[in-house]
C-alpha cells in the first residue's frame, strides 16, 4: 500500500508534522484531504468527526494522538463480524460462486483459490461458467493445469446456468470437496446481467438439492458468493458493490490489485457502507499473492509507521 500512503496519508502527515497550532484553517485542510481521498464520504465524515473532536480539546495538534484516533476508527470500520468460512458443509461439496464485472480478476482469483484448496489437501473442481468470453475458459483451463485440479466446461455460448448445474452434479458424483464457479461479468444490459446471476444462483441450489435428493428449501446453494472488486478504480468499486447488492446476496468481498494502486483506502469505504467482510486481497500475480484479509495488518500497512509517513509526505 505504499502508493496509497503516498496519497491522502502523506497529505495528512504533512499537515500534522511538527505539532501545528489548532486553527479553523487546519481543520478545513484536514476536511479537504479526507473528502478528496478514496475513502468515501461516510468514512471521511466519521474520521473527520473524531479528529476534529480531538483537535477541539487542545491548542496544539499532537500527531501521535491524531494517528491513534484514525487507527482506532479504521480498525472499527474494517471489523465486520462474520462466521469463519466452512469448506466442509454437510451435505457437501462446498460450492463457491464468484461474481463481478469483467476485468476485475474473477478468473485469476478462482485459480488462486484452487491452488489454496489443493495445497490444503482438498479435491477441487473449477467450473467455467463464463461461457460468453472464450478467453475466460482458456484462462481457467491454464489455471487447472497449473494447479493440478479438474475443470468442467461447456460449449462456447452455452447457457451458464446449465454449465454450472452440470458441474455441481459432476462434482458431487466424482467426490470433489470444493467446486469453484466462474461467471460472466458483462451482458448487454445491467438487468440482463443481474437476471442471469439470479438464474445461476437458483441453478446452484437445484443442483445441490438433486445431488442429495432433498427439497430445494432444505439446501443452501451456493454456500458462498464472493464479489470481486478492482481496488485501482477507487469509488467506482463501491458503485459496483452497490449495484450487485441490489440483486445478489454475497457473503464476502475480494479486493484485487492492491499492490499497484494509490486508492487502497477504498477498502474502508466499502466495508463502512456495505458491511460485508473482505475475505481476500490480491497483491500480485502469483498464486500465493491472494491473501486472507487481516484488518489489523491492513490498517498498519495503510497508515504506515511514522518514518514511512514522513518519507511519503516529503
Amino acid at each position: 500500500l505504499a502508493r496509497t500512503r503516498g496519497g491522502f496519508v502523506a497529505r495528512l502527515a504533512s499537515l500534522f508534522r511538527g505539532k501545528p497550532q489548532v486553527s479553523s484553517s487546519l481543520k478545513e485542510e484536514v476536511e479537504e484531504v479526507l473528502f478528496t481521498a478514496d475513502i468515501g464520504s461516510k468514512t471521511a465524515q466519521k474520521l473527520l468527526d473524531q479528529v476534529t473532536a480531538l483537535l477541539d480539546r487542545s491548542q496544539v495538534a499532537d500527531p501521535e494522538q491524531v494517528w491513534a484516533v484514525i487507527r482506532r476508527e479504521a480498525r472499527e470500520i474494517l471489523h465486520q463480524p462474520s462466521e469463519p468460512l466452512n469448506y466442509t458443509p454437510q451435505p457437501g461439496p462446498y460450492v463457491l460462486l464468484m461474481i463481478g464485472v469483467n476485468g476485475v480478476g474473477k478468473t485469476t482469483t478462482l485459480g488462486k483459490l484452487a491452488a489454496f484448496h489443493e495445497a490444503a489437501g482438498r479435491k477441487v473442481l473449477l467450473v467455467a461458467g463464463d461461457t460468453f468470453r472464450a478467453a475466460a475458459g482458456e484462462q481457467l483451463e491454464i489455471w487447472s493445469r497449473r494447479v493440478g485440479c479438474a475443470i468442467h466446461q461447456g460449449k462456447d455460448n452455452a447457457d451458464p446456468s446449465a454449465v454450472i448445474f452440470e458441474g455441481i452434479l459432476r462434482g458431487h458424483r466424482e467426490g470433489f470437496d470444493v467446486i469453484l464457479c466462474d461467471t460472466a461479468g458483462r451482458l448487454h444490459t445491467k438487468k440482463e446481467l443481474m437476471d442471469e446471476l439470479q438464474k445461476i444462483r437458483r441453478a446452484c441450489a437445484k443442483a445441490l438439492a438433486k445431488a442429495h435428493g432433498r427439497p430445494e428449501s432444505e439446501v443452501r446453494g451456493p454456500h458462498d458468493t464472493f464479489l470481486v472488486l478492482d481496488a485501482t478504480i477507487g469509488q467506482n468499486a463501491l458503485a459496483q458493490a452497490v449495484l450487485f447488492k441490489e440483486t445478489m446476496d454475497f457473503t464476502g468481498l475480494v479486493l484485487t490489485k492492491l499492490d499497484g494502486t494509490a486508492k487502497g483506502g477504498v477498502v474502508l469505504s466499502i466495508c463502512a457502507e456495505q458491511q460485508i467482510p473482505v475475505r481476500y486481497i490480491g497483491i500480485g500475480e502469483r498464486a500465493e499473492d491472494l491473501r486472507d484479509f487481516n484488518g489489523e495488518e491492513f490498517v498498519e500497512a495503510l497508515l504506515g509507521r511514522d518514518d514511512e509517513r514522513d518519507e511519503a509526505a516529503a
